[in-house]
């Protein structure tokens, strides 16, 4: 809350007004109130804190809406594209597979997606309430119609969760019970009355303090011992953003420093210094360089944008009438409101003029109000809300079933980026509950999502959906086993969940620890450091995977023909090795090592008492000699264009004689070495001549790829209301109708499905 709010009063006078009053009171010399230290900085006197009455007058004191209604119109814009995006209603059908056997997971298991015309219909109604928020037409029914929705598809879908999702809902909420129609919207042109008028400042308090709860949480999730080592998001470093920094700093202190450090400083510091004018441009740049690069590394949809546009809540609520006071007085007609002619309103609560001062200071003063239960009840909203968001990142001791090796389901803990995954094994077995016949199922099968692998909720939904499912498949009464090997911030590969136990029938309660959750080998972090110097002394074709693993238990795999020259070398405990086509045992020491062969099955036992570890060191050898064949044929390539190459070439050799571009040649090509070097050769000068484009193509490119997108969530939603309203058409006109909605920009050659896959999906973050 700034001085300026707190002092709005009733009127906030423009320039010429101020002048004239100065004129006229001066020859009375009238002193002015001197204000405190406290209210200069922070907007409000201790005197406003020091009774339940001073608190409701202060949190309903009248202020500009002017702030409030921009912020609501960005917000409406943004969320309306996230619609066709984020949210899918691009990618709907392949969302929501109508009809097809799919395992999905609701947060509640009564929850169902409807049939797909009226997901689209619910996709559509949430488009309309967006749009509807953004002009301020029928302003309440437009949040209904947006949150409505909104929180519909999101507790539909636990694998779509994330923190910035989790904002929308909650920002879409408060502006629900907000008078965020008072400024630049339809409503105003339809009703007078409320057009122009003041809203209560706890609209900004609540608003505010949500973004300062998400930068400063996220902040303190970042007191991780990962995130203050740097092992979090180690990688972002290599990205070309950092490119500048790398120009002073070698890698690893750009990721230490400028990733990790960086990160954390400006998320524990920037909701303060947001408040205060003397910080405030300062910050600005920072976050606004942070949310723009944030927007180029992560596909976080309009997160980026959102947070950008919240920033400017933190200025005087003011600020729009003197910004668009500058632009032409032609465009005034189009431009928000530059006038500081306020009404009054019954949502706010207005104090007595107590002087003639004070009457003189304020043009045509609002008559005072007396304190209403609105008033209070706004007032009580607002701590009650403030105190349960402050509590909600740290309420996983309730919601125990949901905790994993990060605690509860991801998306309102605020901790975003603090923990990275990689998956290394994943293996799924069933055994027939009545023939004992035991089989190995595809991970992901019947689901077109990954997060099941890392929250043991969702893998007792996948479970349970399974056992569904397999009796369809002559799989009577079907045991399900998982074994799911993860590594979180660069640690080892380990199990997460107990490999043993059928999760069919496994126990699980939302407030109940789960019992067939593994720990987190935490006591190995410090092993971290020797895996980059060990990966350090290997050259480029050797690649490694470290494993730990619990006593008692084993790790059966299978070591691909592409890879030859892999061994087993132990680090810590003892483990015993078998071969199994030869039968043959060994046990291992710290130290040893074992090779292992190609094309067969190895098991690996855990026979200490205490986890072992150890690593897998291995060559891709097809790689290696297929990179060798393409370093020939590359050098062959260029002696034929410089006219070095006097030997006649081989039938099979001589498509290489074509030029670059050439796709005929590629097809023309016998030898499949041949074929794809011209391939990746190809692939390789249409990456270097979309790098190096210039911005115009480049916006050009990303515009013809969104208005792809979105024409086809609009055009699917037109045919599914006409199939609502109308009946289903023959097929074979259906069909047309979704190929024309399919069609792309003649420029794009990847298949449409996983081109609409990767322009809609977001990262596993």
């Amino acid at each position: 809350m700034e001085a300026r709010d707190a002092t709005a009063g009733a009127f906030v006078g423009t320039d010429r007004e101020k002048k004239s009053a100065k004129k006229d009171a001066a020859p009375k010399a009238v002193t002015p109130q001197t204000k405190s230290r406290m209210e200069k900085i922070f907007g409000f006197k201790k005197e406003d804190l020091c009774c339940w009455e001073s608190l409701v007058a202060l949190l309903n004191r009248p202020t500009d809406p002017a702030s409030l209604g921009i912020f609501r119109c960005l917000f409406g814009l943004l969320m309306a594209i996230d619609v066709t995006q984020e949210r899918g209603l691009s990618h709907l059908d392949y969302k929501y597979l109508d009809g097809a056997p799919v395992c999905r997971f609701p947060l509640f298991s009564f929850l169902e997606p409807l049939p797909l015309d009226w997901m689209y219909l619910v996709y559509l109604v949430m488009f309309l309430g967006a749009l509807g928020i953004m002009l301020g037409c029928f302003y309440r029914l437009s949040c209904l119609m947006f949150i409505s929705t909104y929180w519909y598809i999101f507790f539909l879908d636990k694998t779509a969760w994330n923190n910035h999702s989790y904002l929308y809902g909650l920002i879409g909420f408060q502006l629900a019970i907000m008078d965020g129609n008072r400024y630049w919207s339809v409503d105003g042109l339809r009703k007078p009355s409320i057009r122009n008028a003041h809203v209560p400042l706890w609209n900004y308090t609540l608003l505010r303090t949500q973004i300062f709860i998400v930068y400063f949480i996220a902040g303190v999730k970042k007191l991780d011992a990962d995130w203050v080592e740097g092992y979090s998001m180690s990688y972002l470093a290599h990205h070309w953003l950092f490119d500048p920094f790398k120009v002073i700093l070698p890698v690893e202190l750009v990721s230490l420093l400028v990733v990790h450090g960086g990160g954390l400083v400006l998320d524990l510091t920037a909701g303060y210094l947001l408040f205060f004018d003397a910080t405030r441009p300062v910050v600005f740049f920072f976050v606004s360089y942070f949310h723009c690069m944030n927007s180029q590394l992560f596909s976080i949809g309009m997160f980026s944008y959102t947070m950008l546009a919240t920033s400017p809540l933190f200025c005087y609520a003011d600020w729009p009438r003197r910004f668009f006071a500058r632009f032409p007085s032609f465009l005034r007609g189009v431009l928000p409101f530059t006038s500081a002619e306020i009404q009054p309103s019954t949502s706010c609560l207005y104090p007595e003029i107590r002087s003639s001062s004070e009457c003189r200071e304020t043009q045509n003063p609002a008559k005072p109000s007396k304190l209403r239960f609105k008033h209070k009840l706004g007032a009580v909203f607002t701590i009650l809300y403030i105190a349960e968001q402050f509590f909600m990142p740290y309420s996983h001791f309730i919601t125990k079933g949901y905790n994993n090796w990060t605690n509860g389901l991801y998306g309102y803990s605020w901790d975003m980026m603090v923990h990275s995954r990689s998956h290394q094994h994943v293996k799924i077995t069933y055994k027939d509950g009545k023939t004992g016949e035991i089989g190995y199922l595809n991970p992901g099968v019947f689901t077109q999502s990954r997060r099941w692998k890392d929250h043991g909720d969702m893998l007792k939904q996948y479970a349970t959906c399974l056992s569904g499912l397999l009796p369809h498949y002559n799989i009577s009464d079907p045991e399900i086993y998982f074994d799911i090997w993860v590594s979180i911030n660069e640690r080892f590969q380990q199990r997460i969940f107990d490999p043993r136990v059928d999760i069919v029938k496994a126990e699980w309660s939302p407030f109940k620890t789960n019992p067939w959750l593994m720990p987190l080998l935490v006591d190995l972090s410090p092993w971290r450091t020797k895996f980059q110097e060990i990966e350090g002394s290997l050259d480029n074709q050797t690649e490694i995977v470290f494993i730990a693993d619990f006593p008692g238990l084993q790790l059966e795999n299978f070591v691909s023909n592409d890879l030859g020259n892999t061994s087993i070398h132990v680090l810590q405990g003892q483990v015993n090795v078998e071969i199994v086509d030869e039968k043959k045992n060994s046990t291992l020491q710290p130290g040893d090592q074992i090779q292992v062969p190609a094309g067969a099955y190895h098991k690996v036992y855990t026979v200490s008492e205490r986890p072992s570890c150890y690593m897998y060191v291995y060559v891709n050898t097809t790689e290696t000699v297929l990179l060798q064949n393409f370093t020939k044929l590359q050098e062959l390539q260029e002696r034929i264009r410089n006219g070095t190459e006097t030997e006649p070439l081989p039938p099979e050799l001589q498509p290489l004689m074509a030029a670059d571009d050439d796709k005929e040649a590629e097809v023309n090509a016998t030898d499949p070495v041949v074929q794809l070097f011209l391939k990746r050769q190809r692939r390789m000068k249409e990456v270097k001549k979309r790098r190096e484009a210039g911005v115009l193509e480049r916006l050009g490119r990303f515009a013809v790829k969104k208005y792809y997108t979105i024409r086809r969530g609009f055009l699917m939603t037109a045919i599914a209301i006409r199939n609502l309203v109308l009946g289903l058409p023959p097929v074979e006109q259906l069909r047309r109708e979704v190929a024309f909605a399919n069609m792309k920009e003649p420029e794009a050659e990847a298949n449409p499905d996983e081109t609409l896959r990767n322009e809609v999906g977001h990262a596993e973050l």
